[in-house]
């Protein structure tokens, strides 16, 4: 990519007291996930209740920042006109290690994408903000999350 993402003149977050937390950790580089005390299923995104088990005991705890690339796009007309000197970029479906599925910017790199492919948390900054982008992992450098 030959712009500098930070550049960028992008609409941010919308911050709530809810998904603070979140936003929170992505501007010290870290992936932050809910985690339910009862179940104990990891939760994405944040909401008030466990959707598998409706327990309000959700915490917040660090994500491994692994995980594997279920689709992606690549997206060559924005709908936003502040991400045209990017285009084209990809976007993608990252399943975590933890088990949810999150959407996010994927730093494709040289190499072909391929549905599968292992991914690695990569905090990228974009349009002012540190956001928690993927990029993929050399195959062989690391195994398939279960």
């Amino acid at each position: 990519m030959l712009v500098d993402l930070n550049t960028l003149k992008t609409a941010g977050p919308t911050i709530t007291a809810l998904t603070r937390p979140f936003w929170d950790a992505a501007a010290e580089g870290r992936l932050a996930i809910q985690h339910c005390e009862d179940c104990g299923k990891a939760v994405f995104y944040p909401r008030p209740i466990c959707p598998n088990c409706w327990s309000r005991r959700l915490v917040w705890k660090d994500a491994s920042g692994r995980g594997w690339l279920k689709s992606f796009s690549e997206i060559h007309k924005p709908g936003h006109p502040g991400w045209l000197p990017a285009a084209p970029y990809v976007v993608g479906l990252v399943e975590l290690a933890e088990g949810p599925t999150m959407l996010s910017f994927i730093l494709a790199g040289t190499r072909p994408l391929h549905i599968g492919d292992m991914l690695r948390l990569a905090p990228t900054a974009i349009g002012g903000r540190v956001l928690p982008a993927f990029k993929p992992v050399e195959p062989g450098a690391e195994e398939k999350p279960k």
